[in-house]
């Protein structure tokens, strides 16, 4: 579906915020009127794509390598499993799987007030004290000699972390318009399969470090990979600016190309002042719990998968260091698909039938798992899960960022629809308990089936709010709507 732009603004409804920007954009050059309407703003083409790529070469490498240091160190929790860890900590099999969802009973709850704040906090502060917190947790995991310090560290673990993806996600969309978000946000999700394929290869080459000076091979992956997310910290402080319309390596014309961008996305933004009244609006929007039970679901795969495929892979006959390295393949596999297909759903303005088809492929494989004896086919079939593993969540959540606005509005909602889909975290780590993990497949593909059904339902109600939108403009029914602003404009276009 096409963007569609803000209407003319009369000057008196203009914000302080909107005067500022027209003043600045005139200054540099570009005769915008206040009661000029956005669609007469023109940008060049071959400008814009220019300062696309430098956005890309200057901020995705460290939002990438911010969420990847993230979920390396919550999921390295699967690489040092097979390390001996449990053993060495006198830990049960049971006490081990409760070790890994009691990380989100702190992860969700502090999710949504920290995507509230970020904003208010300034992305640069938020996201690189959370970052050098839980890197100093992970550096202290190394020396727990018991399972309460497992519990303790994994708790601390998921109150830092809560804050990370959620601030990210904003922050992409103070950067790019609505048909850009979809390839950025894989870079996102992309991450958490690289995670993956670091993960086990890093895992296999530290593992390799055991016995040096005394210490067991799974501390080292704790003091290594926590010391890495300390100079990731670094990278975001330095990086990443708070306001990236006048980010520090954009020139003067990038400036107003940038200020231009902005007038355009007035709709989708919307001011920059707190409003409860967006935040309560965002939290009873019902496209925000169908896409949080979309997200459930689709989490139920990526924890599970993303934690246990080594445990998955030694059930299935593969030992030692093996189970690091040929998960390697699987990760990329993922990341791969994932960003084509955002690729592909950007250009095409289109998200449900990339979801839809994907899970298919997700569910193949679960069956797969479950019904064939052959271990083979079986380590194919992890292929086959990890397209749905990795695009899932990745593009329920820019569906959900593209058709929820003004910026509030939508921290309420992505922070929402994140703590109703991590608690699948607290799920992942109990039906994945011993192995053949029959238990955990099964409730995987379940939960794919399940999705397959809401995202119908979040499809065919985006549908009917459009419908009625255009129905109120034709004149056929009143406008009885409580809520009028933002995504619920009659000229804001939904992505479907």
């Amino acid at each position: 579906m096409s963007v569609s732009f803000p209407r003319a603004m009369k000057e008196s409804e203009l914000s302080e915020r909107d005067k500022q920007d027209t003043t600045r954009m005139a200054a540099l050059g570009n005769e915008v009127s206040p009661g000029e309407s956005t669609a007469q703003l023109y940008i060049d083409p071959v400008k814009e794509a220019k300062l696309l790529a430098k956005l890309d070469l200057f901020l995705v490498p460290i939002i990438m390598l911010a969420y990847l240091a993230c979920f390396l160190d919550r999921s390295n929790i699967g690489n040092v499993k097979v390390a001996g860890m449990p053993e060495d900590i006198g830990a049960s099999e049971a006490e081990f799987s409760t070790a890994i969802s009691i990380f989100y009973a702190t992860y969700v709850a502090f999710e949504t007030p920290l995507a509230i704040v970020t904003k208010k906090l300034t992305p640069r502060y938020l996201l690189t004290g959370l970052c050098v917190a839980w890197s100093l947790v992970t550096v202290f995991s190394g020396f727990i000699t018991s399972i309460g310090g497992l519990y303790a560290t994994r708790l601390l673990l998921g109150t830092c972390e809560a804050g990370l993806f959620p601030g990210l996600n904003l922050y992409l969309t103070l950067v790019y318009r609505r048909e850009e978000q979809a390839k950025r946000v894989s870079y996102l999700f992309a991450c958490t399969a690289l995670a993956g394929a670091f993960g086990g290869l890093l895992a296999y080459a530290l593992l390799k470090m055991d016995g040096v000076a005394g210490v067991a091979g799974w501390r080292w992956v704790y003091f290594l990979e926590g010391a890495f997310s300390i100079v990731v910290g670094l990278a975001i402080w330095f990086g990443l600016p708070n306001d990236p319309t006048n980010a520090y390596f954009l020139n003067a014309e990038e400036r107003q190309v940038m200020a231009v961008r902005a007038a355009i996305n007035q709709q989708y933004m919307g001011s920059e002042e707190f409003d409860w009244q967006e935040v309560k609006a965002g939290l009873r929007d019902p496209k925000v719990y169908l896409s949080g039970v979309i997200q459930f679901c689709q989490n139920i795969l990526l924890n599970g998968f993303s934690t246990f495929l080594p445990s998955i892979l030694r059930a299935l006959g593969y030992t030692g260091l093996s189970t690091q390295y040929l998960t390697i393949p699987v990760y990329l596999l993922g990341a791969i698909v994932f960003i084509i297909v955002a690729v592909i759903s950007d250009k095409m303005r289109l998200r449900f039938p990339f979801f839809f088809a994907t899970n298919f492929i997700g569910a193949a494989g679960y069956i797969v798992l479950l019904t064939v004896s052959n271990n083979s086919v079986k380590y194919f079939a992890t292929f086959l899960c990890a397209v749905a593993v990795y695009t899932g969540p990745g593009l329920n959540l820019t569906w959900l960022n593209v058709n929820v606005a003004p910026q509030y509005r939508r921290a309420a909602a992505i922070g929402l629809q994140q703590t109703l889909g991590n608690t699948a975290g607290i799920v992942a780590g109990q039906i994945y308990r011993s192995p053949p993990y029959v238990l955990g497949n099964a409730f995987s593909l379940g939960a794919v089936g399940l999705a397959q059904v809401t995202i119908l339902g979040l499809a065919q109600y985006l549908k009917y709010s459009a419908n009625k939108k255009a129905k109120i403009v034709a004149g056929d029914i009143q406008d009885k709507r409580r809520v009028k602003t933002g995504d619920r404009e009659l000229d804001f276009k939904y992505h479907f």
